[in-house]
């Protein structure tokens, strides 16, 4: 059973752990920290913990390899750390399916704040009131709130915990044109930098798991200049 106060960071700079355990702690935290990929893997697997902080750079396993593994049995939210100007590092870890990602080095309160914000969505999924949401029917996709399950055509589709919240934000305003900047307040719960491509990663997750519409066509457009629209067919 998890704890929603309970975090584990993998990362080898022991004096980094010590340092977000001491930071994580004054807001209310539990840090459990481990050293190398392996371990790390087991802890995470532990369902004992409610986020991952994930350093790529690992001995043992590669952080690659850690959330790999770790997507073939769990959707425990992750925080990918990558080296800083290492774009191809962001980007195979969100389509590994990290949630989110901080370059290093880093502002250790914007880590706080990347966080909290993950934390957030955790604690509103446990919440008794997501379980009265009715489902969000759009064709032939359902999705429900309280369950956090989502089916296709009947088939159920596995999720990451920010892909889930931004298809929930795309089907219910199905038809509409959302911005990137709103959609990375929504399901990020932070503001859009230059060169952030997180809720781009995520939206191509998204079209590779539901697949094209019942005739063929997309089901996820890009609008250019604009933002992204989920098309409703009827």
């Amino acid at each position: 059973m998890s704890d929603n106060s309970r975090l584990l960071v993998i990362d080898d700079d022991v004096e980094l752990c010590e340092l977000l355990a001491e930071l994580l702690g004054q807001e209310g935290f539990t840090v459990e920290a481990v050293h190398d990929g392996a371990k790390g893997l087991a802890r995470a697997l532990s369902s004992e913990h409610a986020l991952v902080i994930l350093d790529v750079m690992l001995p043992g396993l590669t952080g690659f390899e850690v959330l790999s593994r770790l997507r073939k049995a769990s959707q425990l939210p992750v925080l990918m750390l990558t080296a800083r100007g290492e774009d191809i590092d962001r980007i195979v870890g969100l389509e590994m399916g990290a949630d989110d990602y901080l370059p290093k080095p880093f502002n250790p309160r914007e880590l706080v704040a990347r966080v909290r914000a993950i934390h957030r969505r955790v604690t509103a999924v446990a919440s008794p009131a997501t379980e009265t949401h009715p489902p969000i029917v759009v064709d032939d996709v359902e999705l429900a709130p309280g369950a956090r399950r989502v089916r296709v055509d009947g088939r159920e589709v596995r999720l990451t915990t920010a892909e889930f919240d931004l298809l929930e934000a795309l089907l219910t305003r199905a038809g509409e044109v959302i911005s990137r900047e709103d959609l990375t307040t929504h399901v990020l719960g932070r503001r859009l930098s230059a060169f952030d491509r997180a809720i781009d990663m995520h939206v191509s997750n998204l079209r590779k798991k539901l697949g094209p519409a019942p005739d063929g066509s997309e089901r996820l457009k890009t609008v250019r200049n604009a933002g992204y629209l989920y098309v409703r067919s009827r």
